[in-house]
């Protein structure tokens, strides 16, 4: 079993050592290769490269940590050094470093000096880059492709060739609070990528931000500065958003070489509220007024919200003036907020008719309190509510369920479905007072739950950033703003199944979210058969239709699969796909029940994972019984937390038939794998 933290030390380090801090293993290499999801490798100053027994590419596997010296940007810890990666979406190229789902690379210089090297790739994983330093690159410090959906957030991007980062095919992400100068590009955003872009400062380019083809990205208090030639230059069919009347971007273009904003689409754009001399601007732009008041402009005022999951709907609260910060210059969101201050910010919020006409009295709610105006006028809204003993207890926190269920209330929302209850996996805790008041706040869309979207927390106290989320959400709901896209908004359609057979199984939540996303379907008597097994046709049908693999094989004729058959297409894309094999025979027996190793070498393919460490089966009871085609699969699939194990962890069960249930499970883990769906907390996951 790998350390929690291993230490690496490019001058007194050995190889051969165990890698705590008084016998450093010598090369990062080396710490991955013992490293497993969790894992902190801590490197010390050096230089880490080929001399040092670096072997390029360098590949951060799921869940490790690379970390340097975060404070200093990663001075005086290089990583340096090229090799080849055949990358799934551009083909062959240069890299110094790949990093894989939800792996971190924190405080470290990073330079690829071949003439098309980039120093970081990211391919179609979520990954964070944070407080790290790219310099001197052949081509680009940092590039994203794929679905890549990366965090890059505090980088110094210094002096590399031509360009600083790169958004390509289908990325997305959040690129915040970076410094990019001294290079060609600093940004270039191409294909269909639409990354936010927020809080970064963009000076002594030769071009700030080129945009081309379809891209779609959305730019938030960005400075961009003195580059010598442009700032932002828009071409083919991109559509950047840069703020609209309801939501002003804030971004400042000033003093850059021939122009701060360069147009060359056929659209007109549209700019609202940032800081832009229009006669630096070339080509249709409408500039039109922001409908808020005091609104920020440039990089993020608060120290402490860049990053933070809430940040868009905090900052949404910012501009209209709704929510304040501390006088050390940060908002936090994470503390808590009691019901004084949850009910200041309703009332600054809404000014809606009141439904009591009579002033409440609350015993411990004097005149003098600041809060008391507040407090009184939401009572009479019909928000918020005391105690039977007339209190109102404003210092005591407010709970979760409370600010739901006061806003749906507050706000006369109804049509509440307590079907929909069933897709929170802790719907036992909810008061019963507030079940129909959360079935309503679901089915409006008014509840955000980070991290775990089916996971509702109902008697947790509230943070200030869930609070700025509710808020948000319930402006949206009433009309008064736009919507603001985050993968915590909890979705729930109560006309999808719910099924008679899976209340309490072991994998509900697992089926629940894959039905609900049409990935999995029941049967037509209302059940979901969970214990049913899968056949080989039904797996092919389910991988065709969750991951559409493209045809990398030339076609084949099973013999045992004819033309009329129901799966014969499917069947055929998941050979050509590389996804599913026939047998020697030349069969494909589509009516044989899918084995559970079956199951995960598929699962293998269609992420296309390379062969893991056989270290990792040392965790399953029966690894003897596990087929020598597929130990090394198997052991990948396990470090990528495919593997579900039921009922007993540690027992793999290779050569069971898959049922449903344990189909939907393992599917479920694929997807959250490349960032598809959330993760769900679960004791049959092998992690």
């Amino acid at each position: 079993m790998a350390q929690s933290i291993l230490y690496v030390n490019p001058v007194t380090g050995k190889d051969t050592g165990v890698g705590n801090l008084t016998a450093p293993l010598k090369s990062l290499t080396k710490a991955l290769s013992l490293a497993t999801s969790g894992t902190t490798i801590q490197l010390a100053a050096g230089t880490y490269n080929t001399a040092t027994g670096e072997i390029f590419p360098i590949v951060i596997p799921a869940g490790v940590m690379v970390l340097g010296n975060e404070p200093n940007l990663g001075k005086g810890i290089v990583i340096e050094g090229s090799g080849q990666y055949v990358s799934p979406t551009l083909g062959s190229q240069n890299i110094t470093l790949r990093l894989e789902m939800n792996a971190q690379l924190r405080g470290v210089t990073v330079t690829n000096r071949n003439a098309t090297g980039t120093g970081v790739w990211i391919e179609s994983t979520s990954v964070t880059l944070a407080n790290n330093t790219f310099t001197a690159c052949g081509r680009e410090g940092v590039l994203v492709t794929g679905t890549g959906k990366p965090i890059i957030i505090d980088n110094r991007f210094f002096q590399n060739a031509a360009r600083g980062l790169s958004l390509v095919r289908n990325a997305k992400g959040e690129v915040r609070r970076n410094v990019l100068e001294k290079t060609g590009y600093a940004i270039a955003i191409g294909d269909q990528a639409a990354p936010l872009v927020s809080d970064n400062k963009i000076t002594g380019n030769s071009t700030g931000i080129v945009l081309s083809r379809q891209v779609r990205p959305v730019f938030r208090r960005n400075l961009i500065e003195k580059n010598t030639i442009a700032g932002l230059v828009v071409t083919e069919e991109a559509r950047p958003d840069l703020g609209s009347r309801q939501d002003a971007a804030g971004n400042i273009l000033r003093d850059n070489g021939q122009v701060d904003l360069q147009n060359s689409t056929t659209f007109k754009l549209v700019s609202a509220g940032n800081q832009l001399n229009p006669s630096s601007v070339q080509g249709q732009v409408d500039f039109i007024a922001a409908e808020v008041g005091a609104f920020a402009v440039g990089p993020a005022q608060f120290s402490d919200i860049a990053g933070h999951w809430a940040e868009l709907f905090i900052q949404r609260l910012v501009n209209r003036g709704l929510v304040n910060g501390f006088p050390d210059g940060t908002f936090k969101p994470q503390a808590n907020i009691n019901r004084a201050q949850f009910a200041a910010m309703i009332f600054n919020t809404f000014d809606l008719p009141l439904i009591k006409r009579d002033v409440v009295v609350f015993k411990d709610v004097k005149s003098d309190f600041w809060a008391a105006k507040a407090i009184q006028k939401v009572a009479q809204m019909g928000f918020i509510y005391g105690f039977p003993d007339q209190t109102f207890r404003p210092a005591q926190n407010v709970t979760r369920v409370q600010a739901i269920a006061a806003i749906a209330s507050g706000l006369g929302l109804t049509g509440g479905n307590l079907n929909l209850l069933s897709f929170y996996q802790d719907r036992a805790q909810i008061p019963s007072y507030a079940t129909n008041g959360i079935a309503i706040a679901t089915q409006k869309r008014l509840v955000v739950n980070y991290p775990q979207l089916n996971l509702l927390e109902p008697m947790r106290d509230m943070t200030r950033g869930e609070v700025a989320a509710l808020i948000v959400q319930a402006l949206v709901a009433t009309g008064k703003e736009t919507a603001i896209a985050s993968p915590y908004i909890v979705t729930a359609d109560p006309s999808l199944p719910t099924f008679t057979d899976i209340q309490g199984h072991w994998a509900e939540n697992f089926i629940r979210v894959l039905t609900n996303q049409n990935f999995m379907r029941g049967f037509a008597d209302g059940s979901f058969q969970p214990e049913e097994k899968l056949t080989r046709a039904q797996l092919a049908s389910l991988l065709v239709t969750i991951f559409n693999p493209s045809a990398k094989l030339p076609p084949t004729q099973f013999t045992d699969v004819a033309a009329d058959f129901w799966a014969s297409a499917v069947i055929q894309q998941a050979y050509r796909g590389g996804f599913m094999s026939g047998f020697p025979d030349q069969t494909f027996r589509p009516n044989q029940n899918v084995l559970k190793v079956q199951m995960i070498v598929s699962l293998a393919n269609a992420l296309s994972l390379p062969q893991g460490n056989e270290q990792f089966l040392n965790r399953y009871q029966d690894r003897d019984a596990i087929p020598s085609y597929a130990r090394s699969t198997v052991a990948a699939a396990t470090q990528k937390s495919l593997v579900v194990n039921h009922p007993i962890l540690g027992q793999l069960n290779p050569n069971m038939e898959t049922t449903r249930a344990l189909s939907a499970a393992m599917i479920y883990q694929a997807l959250v794998s490349i960032g598809r769906l959330p993760a769900i907390n679960s004791a049959y996951i092998v992690s």
